[in-house]
């Protein structure tokens, strides 16, 4: 799958301080919405600006937000419908994986990615009820108005430097596409009944980062980014603990605003010159936010800080260990060796 390249000083010089702003404000939403999962509206609005790289994409930026509405709104009405027949229900869950799989493989766009997690999340809180689900419905909703808000707002007060927009440029993978997408559709499933059993609602945000290692199409891709999951995570909770162990020292809302902003910034820092891939600092970030907004609302900061690390690590590992061995057994992607002789041939 495509992974969004690292973002580039020259080109947008201004990054890191966007970031820092964007989490900040995202907070700042929350005593104003007063919604009932308020970890969603504090990671997902920063994970959507920060994914975006040089000038300001209206069609990321505003359709982004629009389709996950209109995803969220489509699959609480295919929960709900299907969550009385559960073998029917259990059997349309793994066709709608199986699907963004097949689109992520097939085309290596994003867009498939969009689809595994709304059917991931919408699917797992669908199994505790129908009030469950329509809050989470609601919480992502609210995430992405806040997101469709501040958007255009931190790009118009912290512009890029550069006015040429970022492309993606996907590349499709090799071999038999269905049989992978299989694959990770069942283990998906699996996993979709494992953190049905130990996952609380507000911590299904930490889910998502867990089960996202399925979406890379070679063993050595799916470790690697279990790995990158397994950094974030503690990158975020060590952010996310800092700032709530300082907060405790002065326990006012400006306070509390400013050190989010001060970890966004560095977190934004390292996404711009850290040593790992940049995808491991914005995946921490919404860690961090998750865990501040989830510690400051109902839960215990300890306690929710290492079921996080421990519940990433099972389930990631889990995961990448599962579709690794699947792979091996089924070699259903194409070797180095089968292209270049296609290649090969081809020519002469």
């Amino acid at each position: 799958m495509y992974v969004t390249p690292r973002p580039n000083e020259a080109d947008d010089p201004l990054y890191a301080v966007r970031l820092g702003v964007t989490g900040m404000l995202a907070y700042s939403a929350i005593p104003l919405i007063n919604p009932a999962l308020p970890p969603i509206i504090a990671a997902l609005p920063v994970g959507l600006i920060a994914a975006q790289r040089k000038a300001f994409s209206p069609g990321k930026a505003i359709g982004g937000p629009i389709a996950l509405i209109l995803m969220v709104y489509l699959m609480t009405w295919f929960v709900e419908t299907l969550r009385p027949m559960p073998l029917v229900y259990v059997g349309a869950m793994w066709l709608t994986y199986f699907a963004g799989f097949r689109m992520i493989l097939q085309s290596g766009a994003q867009a498939g990615m969009l689809i595994v997690v709304v059917a991931v999340l919408m699917s797992v809180m669908g199994m505790h009820g129908n009030a469950t689900v329509e809050a989470m419905r609601d919480g992502f909703v609210q995430a992405s108005l806040v997101g469709l808000v501040l958007g255009p707002l931190v790009y118009a007060v912290f512009p890029a430097r550069t006015r040429e927009q970022h492309v993606d440029e996907p590349v499709p993978t090799d071999g038999n596409v269905t049989l992978g997408a299989s694959i990770r559709a069942t283990v998906l499933m699996c996993l979709s009944f494992w953190l049905y059993s130990v996952m609380q609602p507000s911590d299904m945000m930490m889910a998502v980062i867990a089960a996202m290692v399925l979406v890379f199409p070679t063993r050595r891709a799916v470790f690697y980014e279990a790995h990158q999951r397994v950094l974030a995570t503690f990158y975020g909770s060590a952010v996310g603990l800092a700032v709530l162990w300082l907060f405790t020292l002065s326990s006012h809302l400006p306070i509390l605003l400013g050190l989010i902003f001060l970890g966004g910034l560095w977190l934004g820092h390292l996404m711009l010159h850290g040593k790992h891939p940049s995808m491991v600092y914005q995946y921490g970030l919404s860690v961090a936010m998750a865990l501040i907004a989830g510690a400051l609302s109902t839960q215990d900061p300890g306690y929710a800080t290492f079921t996080r690390i421990v519940l990433t690590l099972a389930g990631a590992g889990t995961a990448a260990l599962l579709v690794a061995g699947l792979d091996a057994l089924t070699g259903w992607r194409r070797s180095e060796r089968s292209r270049k002789q296609q290649i090969q041939e081809t020519e002469a």
